[in-house]
């Protein structure tokens, strides 16, 4: 892997935008309830998968042929084996002029294939295909000759230049890092930003305080806005200011200089005391967030933007909403990276049991909540080479501080889940409950997904690895109205921060959303840049006629409490 101190920083960031873990995936949290470990056993599917390698021996044995005649090539220097242009592990030129470590590293690629190849010949079915396929991505990522002090060439280099200087700094690293969760390498130094000063600094005030959240209103950049507010509901298990990261990186930044209206949630971090807070409290929260938004802006109306769970609840919300005769309160309801039919919903899906799920919510009963470190810890190692082994190499065998970047310290900055949330979030999940009218219900009301008429704008990412884009696509096929789908290029977090001026950003669209969604991939254009633009024109015919920006925040009735980014984002 080279270095990260010798890489271009913005290939680096965009590199590290995609593929950062952010907001939680809900099939994933059994395992942070319990023990990351649990996703490394295979369990039945393990046996099954020796089953159908027992039936049709062929595969092992074609497999092994093949390997053998790689490793014959690999071991006389005629093997034409090379990684792939983008993997930064082996783009030190010792891998390519060194015979040894050029001869490892192509008996590793072969090696890799070769096992890679039986699972997805085994004939196994999805569900235990993506549980094993995951399980040996991991060990092959694993023994990757990187990872090896003795075998990196960029290591060994270190290790002359420090006189062992590095692994000495890397041991003190590793030992601090695994001392205390999440057990895995720090992506980023804790004290690299600070919240209000470095990140979260667009101008606002909290407007309203509950014990459940701070509503944010921001302060108007032009001198007129729309008439209709926006109201911001982020995820529930990680920090607001995703949204909000930086000058020129921030989604509320820009939609406020659109004339945009914004408000936005920002949830308390939970404890034991908050156990049996669970969607019914959430949805609640919503409901007083838009009633402030409606009455400081003396508007019948509001538009909403659901983020990940936070979006979930929101649905559910708007379901709410239509069983009551309140829908009309809803001018534009907008999801991103939102998935609400968690059927084939990738790899997390595969790894989640009935049995699974009543563990988990056991454990985060008996102590009150889910630990968001725990769930760094389990995303990390959707993408080891990204968040485990690259970290692992430049922090203990490199000795070298993480680069610091706003998103990744943004994604350690964890939130608690209640265990009534977690509870809720895994019986919606197992059952795949807002998929069938009725099968879930929220504040007394049934919830039915196709009573939500309200125009709909969908945001998804096509490298997104937590919220599939064809699991988030089948959004306009649950929801009663029309729907605006948009493919962006990133992943899911990426997609949210996709400030203008990027020149790899683009995104997709489509005049139809046809049932299948690779049919809705054949009939989409690209536009190059943004979606943000898209989003800020199609919100603008949302939200009302223009009127003068006000020149206070907040109303008689919610008055100020103290300037943004507020209290509750501190909280640890």
């Amino acid at each position: 892997m080279p270095d990260a101190h010798d890489t271009d920083l913005d290939d680096h960031q965009d590199d590290h935008d995609e593929h950062a873990l952010g907001a939680p995936l809900d099939l994933l949290l059994a395992d942070a309830a319990t023990s990351p470990l649990r996703r490394f056993l295979p369990g039945m599917s393990g046996v099954r998968f020796a089953g159908s390698l027992a039936r049709h021996p062929g595969v092992v044995a074609g497999h092994t042929a093949t390997l053998a005649r790689e490793l014959g090539k690999v071991a006389v220097g005629r093997s034409e084996l090379a990684p792939h242009p983008k993997d930064r592990r082996f783009a030190d030129e010792g891998w390519a002029e060194n015979p040894f470590l050029r001869r490892t590293l192509q008996g590793y690629l072969a090696a890799g294939t070769a096992a890679r190849g039986v699972v997805e010949d085994a004939g196994l079915g999805w569900g235990d295909g993506q549980r094993i396929g995951f399980i040996v991505d991991n060990l092959v990522e694993a023994v990757a000759p990187s990872n090896n002090p003795l075998l990196n060439p960029k290591v060994l280099k270190r290790i002359v230049d420090t006189g062992g200087g590095n692994l000495v700094e890397g041991t003190r690293r590793l030992v601090r890092d695994f001392a205390t969760a999440p057990r895995v390498p720090s992506m980023v130094e804790p004290d690299a930003f600070e919240v209000g000063t470095d990140l979260a600094m667009t101008p606002g005030s909290v407007v309203l305080r509950t014990d459940v959240f701070e509503l944010v209103q921001y302060a108007p950049q032009t001198p007129q806005v729309h008439a209709v507010p926006l109201l911001i509901v982020p995820p529930t298990i990680n920090k607001f200011y995703v949204i909000d990261l930086a000058p020129d990186r921030s989604l509320v930044e820009h939609l406020v200089q659109q004339g945009q209206q914004v408000f936005c949630i920002s949830w308390r971090n939970p404890d034991k005391r908050h156990a049996d807070w669970g969607l019914d409290v959430y949805a609640a929260a919503i409901l007083e967030a838009m009633d402030a938004a409606q009455d400081i802006t003396e508007q019948e109306q509001v538009a909403l933007l659901g983020i990940c769970s936070g979006g979930m609840v929101a649905t559910m919300t708007l379901a709410h909403l239509a069983a009551t005769g309140e829908l009309g309160r809803v001018a534009a309801f907008s999801l991103a990276v939102t998935v609400l039919d968690q059927e084939h919903a990738g790899l997390p899906s595969a790894l989640l049991s009935h049995k699974a799920a009543a563990a988990s919510t056991r454990a985060s009963a008996e102590k009150g909540y889910l630990d968001g470190r725990a769930l760094a810890e389990v995303f990390a190692w959707l993408r080891p080479n990204d968040l485990i082994w690259g970290y692992w190499v430049n922090n203990y065998l490199l000795g070298r501080a993480p680069k610091a970047f706003d998103i990744l310290f943004w994604n350690a900055d964890s939130v608690r889940m209640t265990a009534a949330m977690h509870r809720d979030f895994m019986d919606l999940a197992v059952r795949n409950a807002l998929t069938e009218p009725g099968a879930a219900s929220l504040l007394g009301s049934d919830i039915d997904l196709g009573k939500v008429d309200t125009d709909t704008y969908v945001v998804a990412g096509i490298a997104d690895h937590l919220c599939a884009w064809e699991s988030c696509y089948r959004t306009t096929q649950l929801l009663g109205g029309e729907s605006r789908f948009v493919l962006s290029t990133s992943g899911h977090i990426a997609a949210m921060v996709n400030p203008p001026g990027n020149p790899k950003a683009g995104y997709q669209t489509s005049t139809g959303n046809p049932p299948d969604a690779a049919d809705w991939l054949a009939a989409a254009t690209t536009t190059s840049g943004t979606w943000w633009d898209d989003y800020a024109a199609w919100l603008a015919e949302r939200t009302g006629p223009d009127r003068d920006a006000p020149t206070d925040l907040g109303s008689s009735e919610h008055q100020p409490v103290c300037d943004a980014p507020g209290t509750y984002v501190h909280d640890r």
